[in-house]
């Protein structure tokens, strides 16, 4: 690869990952050509582009963001080995949950991919440990809805109350109405 070609690559990289919130380094090193290509169906299939690249262009890709994230861990944590990066721009949990699927499609003693690391909207979590707390994570459109859900719950109890009292006091209304007659 020419210098012109890593320029140009670290350039499209650092718009990648300036462009989405959410993304993942893998470690894929030990993986069969037929596992990658598996893995990147699955990927595809949710929407997750995997993209396999070299962990210094990555670092100098890292360099270029204008963020006020601090990705010295991931970079000490993390570039190391054989790196690939999923890039998910609709949900941080979507990556989390590709892996864990393969993973579990794996023999138990392979555990590959592995997550090396990942920055969800700024943060970063550095290490596989943290594959299962990234299933659960939310994004920001499920997080406003349940916001909102929470929001209209006491509107709904008290509207719910009324009516079901309104219709009490109606029913109670009729039947002294009966029986005085």
């Amino acid at each position: 690869m020419t210098k012109d070609q890593k320029v140009q690559l670290v350039e499209d990289l650092s718009q990648k990952l300036a462009a989405c919130d959410y993304f993942y380094i893998v470690n894929s090193a030990t993986m069969t050509v037929d596992e990658v290509n598996t893995f990147r169906k699955a990927c595809f299939s949710k929407g997750i582009e995997y993209q396999v690249v070299k962990n210094t262009l990555i670092a100098k890709a890292l360099d270029k963001l204008d963020t006020q994230t601090d990705y010295a861990e991931l970079k000490e944590g993390a570039l190391k080995g054989m790196s690939g990066i999923l890039f998910s721009p609709e949900s941080g949990a979507a990556p989390a949950k590709v892996l864990k699927d393969f993973q579990a499609g794996m023999p138990k003693d392979r555990k590959i991919p592995a997550l090396k690391a990942a920055s969800i909207d700024g943060g970063l979590y550095v290490g596989e440990n943290h594959l299962e707390a990234l299933t659960a994570v939310k994004s920001k459109a499920e997080l406003i809805g349940d916001i909102l859900g929470l929001l209209q719950s006491p509107a709904k109890n008290v509207v719910s109350a009324l009516q079901s009292s309104g219709q009490t006091l109606s029913g109670l209304l009729k039947t002294l109405e009966e029986k005085g007659e």
